[in-house]
């Protein structure tokens, strides 16, 4: 196993699957004023400041889902993701894709996955990262497996860990006007 830091040091591009990773996984169905079907889903919000930190830091980030979602978009326009692809069960060609247009190797990318769709992707990047509510066979690629659950933490457990490896972690502190930790 390569040592965490070293990797996460090395990182310029965080992507991520939807369900299971940035929520818990759970789907509401709610009747809208004209009794048509929408989806809700809910985000995490200490997630979501620590993926505005990586934009300010240079840090782009993204998401590959399987599923289509009008929340996922919204989301993703929120915290200032670059990348934000949709109803993809196969990932490859898109991570592909994504590669070849931020112009980074695939070494330098960390995939934060929960579930078997996520596999093929975890294989492929410097830093595999599984969620601690991820599968067993999901947490066996990984290099680094979250304390928190998909929804609860676990991207702003991995967007820590990339800034402190990466020395900005003192920065986003500082802007906080927190003495260094």
């Amino acid at each position: 196993m390569p040592d965490i830091h070293t990797v996460a040091s090395r990182i310029k591009l965080l992507l991520m699957d939807v369900d299971g990773v940035l929520t818990d996984g759970k789907l509401f169905l709610v009747a809208d004023n004209q009794g048509r079907m929408i989806e809700s889903k809910g985000f995490d919000s200490q997630d979501g400041i620590a993926l505005q930190w990586l934009h300010w830091k240079g840090i782009r980030t993204g998401v590959i889902s399987g599923r289509q979602s009008p929340a996922t978009e919204e989301r993703a326009r929120q915290v200032k993701m670059t990348y934000v692809y949709q109803g993809h069960i196969e990932k490859i060609p898109i991570f592909e894709e994504i590669l070849a247009d931020a112009k980074v190797g695939a070494g330098e990318v960390a995939y934060i996955g929960d579930d078997l769709t996520d596999a093929v992707i975890l294989r492929r990047v410097g830093l595999p990262v599984a969620t601690a509510n991820a599968r067993e066979e999901v947490k066996r690629l990984a290099h680094y497996v979250t304390k928190a659950a998909g929804g609860s933490g676990a991207v702003r457990e991995v967007i820590e860990l990339l800034l402190r490896a990466q020395n900005l972690w003192g920065e986003i502190l500082a802007h906080y006007e927190i003495g260094a930790q």
